[in-house]
C-alpha cells in the first residue's frame, strides 16, 4: 500500500472555544499532526479565541502543553514550526468585544473555516456575528459540534439560526465516527469490490448487528449526561450513521449530496420501533463502585446509560432483516464494531456442523480498527472431514506500516473542511429526519412507564437485553469478540 500526503490550501482557521478540552485533546493535536505530515505549512494559520484575556504567547504555551499532553509532541524545530502560525483573539460570543480585532487577522486570500467548539447555545449568536462583522465570506466553512439538538424542533431551530448566517454547502456537522479509517473501508468495500454487493441484501444476510460499548462510566460528566442519555448522545447520530453507511444503496457517485441523500432515504425507510423491540439499562452502584445514580447526582434519575433494540429497516434491500443496535457506558470492554450475519447455505452436505461457524464480517472501528472475515474451512490433519471457524483477518495495526496507519477522525474531517469535501458530514435534514426517529420513542419514554433496568457495572448490559435476539433464535456477539 502506498500513503499518500495531499497538501491543502493555505488557510485561516479560527477556532472558537480554543482553551476548552475537546480543543486540548482532539483539535489541536490533529492540526499538528497533519503538520507534521506535511499536509499544511506556513501559508497557515490557526487563531484560537475565547473569552479568557490571553496574549498570543500565553495561548502558544498552553497549546504546547496541550500538544506534549496529547499529541505526542516534543521540544524542537517540528514543535516551534507549528506554534509560530498560532495566534490568539480574546472574543466575547455573546457581545461585541473582539470581533474587530479578529477580523483584522484574517486574510483575503486564504480559505476561513470557523470551527465551533462550544455548546451549542453558542452556535447561532457565532453564525449570526460572523456574518454581520463582514468575518464571514462566501467561500468561508463553519463547523459545528454534537449535539445537533436535543429534540427535532430544537435541532430545527438550529438548522435555522446557521442557515441564517451560512449556505447549507458551508456548514459542516463534525460526527467524528464518519472520520474513521474503517468506517470510510466500509463504502470502499461494499462499493468497489463485485465481491459483497450482490450478496448485501435480505436474501444472503440474515441479520447486522451494530455495538458502541465503552469501558467508562459517566462520571465526571454525569449531570451533563443525565439530561441527554445513551438514546440522545449515540444512538440517534454515532449509531444511526453507522446503520446509514451499512444499509444505504449505492450512490450515483461518490459525491457529498449524492452519498446523503441515499442515508436519507435510509432513515426515512426506519419501521417506528415497538417498545417490545427496546431494552434501557442503568449500571448499578456496588459494594466497591458508585452506580449511575450516584455520578449523576440523581437518585430519582430514569435516565439510560444502556439501550438495545431491534431496528427494521422497510425497503426492497432490508425486508425480514433485522438490525441489532446496542451501546452502554461502564460495560465489560471498550468496542464498536459492525457485524454482518451471512444466511447459512440452503443445503448442509456435512452432518454435525456448528452454526456458530458461518459467516460473519465484522468491521472493527475500535480499538483495534480492521476487517475480519469469519469463514469456515475443514479442520487441518487426516480423520475425516471436520470444519472449523477461521479467520480472514486484516486488522490495520497489523497489515499496515506506521506511515500508513490510520490517522485519528478529526485529523481527516478538519482536513476534508478545508478542502470543501462535506460527504462525511450530515446535512441539515438527515439531522432532522433522525430526530424524527427518535423523538416518539425517547416520548414514550418520557411517559414514566419505562424504567430503565438495571445492570452490573463491568458486564455487557441487562439480562433483558441478551434476550432481544434470542426472541429470534439470534445472539448477541461477545463484547470484544
Amino acid at each position: 500500500m502506498v500513503s499518500r500526503v495531499i497538501p491543502v490550501q493555505s488557510f485561516d482557521l479560527v477556532l472558537f472555544g480554543a482553551t476548552g478540552d475537546l480543543a486540548k485533546r482532539k483539535i489541536l493535536p490533529s492540526l499538528y499532526h497533519r503538520f507534521q505530515a506535511g499536509q499544511f505549512g506556513g501559508e497557515c494559520r490557526v487563531i484560537g479565541t475565547s473569552r479568557s484575556t490571553l496574549s498570543t504567547a500565553e495561548f502558544r504555551e498552553a497549546v504546547s502543553v496541550a500538544l506534549k499532553d496529547f499529541g505526542g509532541a516534543e521540544d524542537g524545530k517540528e514543535l516551534a514550526g507549528f506554534l509560530e502560525l498560532v495566534d490568539y483573539v480574546p472574543v466575547d460570543a455573546r457581545g461585541d468585544g473582539g470581533w474587530g480585532d479578529l477580523k483584522k487577522q484574517l486574510r483575503d486570500d486564504a480559505t476561513r473555516a470557523f470551527y465551533l467548539s462550544v455548546g451549542p447555545s453558542l452556535f447561532g449568536s457565532i453564525a449570526g456575528r460572523l456574518k454581520e462583522s463582514g468575518i464571514a465570506t462566501e467561500d468561508s466553512r463553519i463547523v459545528v459540534e454534537k449535539p445537533f439538538g436535543h429534540d427535532l424542533a430544537s435541532a430545527q431551530e438550529l438548522n435555522r439560526d446557521l442557515r441564517a448566517a451560512f449556505e447549507e454547502h458551508q456548514i459542516y456537522r463534525i460526527d467524528h465516527y464518519l472520520g474513521k479509517e474503517t468506517v470510510q473501508n466500509l463504502m470502499a468495500l461494499r462499493f468497489a469490490n463485485s465481491l459483497f454487493e450482490p450478496l448485501w441484501n435480505s436474501t444472503h444476510i440474515d441479520h447486522v448487528q451494530i455495538t458502541v460499548a465503552e469501558s467508562i462510566s459517566v462520571e465526571g460528566r454525569g449531570e451533563y449526561y443525565d439530561n441527554s442519555g445513551a438514546m440522545r448522545d449515540m444512538v440517534q447520530n454515532h449509531l444511526m450513521q453507522l446503520l446509514c453507511l451499512t444499509a444505504m444503496e449505492p450512490p450515483s457517485r461518490f459525491s457529498p449530496n449524492a452519498v446523503r441523500d441515499e442515508k436519507v432515504k435510509v432513515i426515512e425507510s426506519l419501521e417506528t420501533v415497538p417498545n417490545s423491540d427496546i431494552v434501557r439499562g442503568q449500571y448499578s452502584a456496588g459494594a466497591d463502585h458508585a452506580g449511575y445514580l450516584e455520578h449523576a447526582n440523581n437518585p430519582a434519575s430514569r435516565t439510560e446509560s444502556f439501550v438495545a433494540m431491534k431496528v427494521q429497516v422497510s425497503n426492497w434491500r432490508w425486508a425480514g432483516t433485522p438490525f441489532y443496535l446496542r451501546t452502554g457506558k461502564c460495560l465489560r470492554k471498550r468496542v464498536s464494531e459492525i457485524a454482518v450475519y451471512f444466511r447459512d447455505p440452503p443445503h448442509n452436505i456435512f452432518p454435525g456442523i456448528d452454526p456458530a461457524t458461518g459467516n460473519v464480517l465484522v468491521i472493527r472501528l475500535q480499538p483495534d480498527e480492521g476487517i475480519t472475515l469469519h469463514t469456515t474451512i475443514k479442520d487441518p490433519g487426516p480423520g475425516g472431514m471436520r470444519l472449523t471457524g477461521a479467520k480472514l483477518d486484516m486488522t490495520f495495526a497489523d497489515t499496515l506500516s506506521a506511515q500508513e496507519q490510520p490517522q485519528d477522525a478529526y485529523e481527516r474531517l478538519i482536513m476534508d473542511v478545508i478542502r470543501g469535501d462535506q460527504t462525511l458530514f450530515m446535512r441539515g435534514d438527515e439531522v432532522e429526519a433522525a430526530w424524527a426517529w427518535a423523538d416518539p420513542i425517547i416520548a414514550g419514554w418520557d411517559s414514566g412507564r419505562f424504567a430503565p433496568h438495571p445492570y452490573d457495572p463491568g458486564s455487557s448490559g441487562p439480562e433483558e437485553a441478551l434476550l432481544l435476539p434470542h426472541r429470534d433464535n439470534r445472539h448477541w456477539r461477545r463484547l470484544g469478540g
